[in-house]
């Protein structure tokens, strides 16, 4: 085994958490958008933290981080949805991403969108699918919380090309 190089160290010698982003960030990810419908309260997020668990049964995970926003809507609710984005949804995903972004009914006024059956989330209708969840797991893991959750409903909406994150960048495959 060889020890970490200059490269991936800081200044005292510990692991660089912003080398770890950067060579991470050359992994090329989907990009989802997380709705909850708490009670009173809609919330979207954009999440790339997303994985498909198991088929037997149907299971998904997606990452949080612990202090965010999403984290109490989704540890409130115990269920979600996860929306996956087309290449031609980059706005909704900068959108849902930003720190300032809108919740309730305002956060989706211009997209389309309808309640999911079970859970009451948005499922956007103009994204390739959607997978409605519910929690059954929460597991800390550092500075976020990967949620473990059955998946209760789900469709494909479209066969567009789906939009990707790579390199702090969304782009098209």
């Amino acid at each position: 085994m060889t020890s970490p190089t200059a490269a991936t160290t800081d200044s005292e010698g510990r692991l660089s958490p912003s080398r770890f982003r950067q060579v991470a960030g050359h992994f090329a990810t989907g990009v989802t958008v997380l709705t909850t419908g708490y009670p009173g309260e809609l919330l979207g997020t954009t999440v790339n933290s997303f994985v498909t668990v198991s088929t037997d049964p149907l299971l998904v995970l997606v990452s949080l981080v612990t202090d965010g926003r999403a984290r109490t809507s989704v540890g409130n609710a115990g269920n979600f949805v996860v929306n996956i984005l087309g290449a031609d949804q980059a706005e909704a995903a900068r959108r849902f991403a930003r720190n300032d972004r809108s919740t309730g009914v305002a956060a989706f006024a211009d997209l389309r969108w309808r309640p999911a059956p079970h859970s009451g989330a948005p499922i956007l209708l103009d994204g390739i699918g959607y997978f409605e969840c519910r929690v059954t797991e929460a597991v800390p893991a550092g500075d976020h919380t990967l949620y473990i959750a059955a998946v209760r409903d789900f469709d494909l909406l479209s066969d567009a090309e789906p939009l990707l994150f790579v390199r702090s960048r969304l782009t098209r495959c």
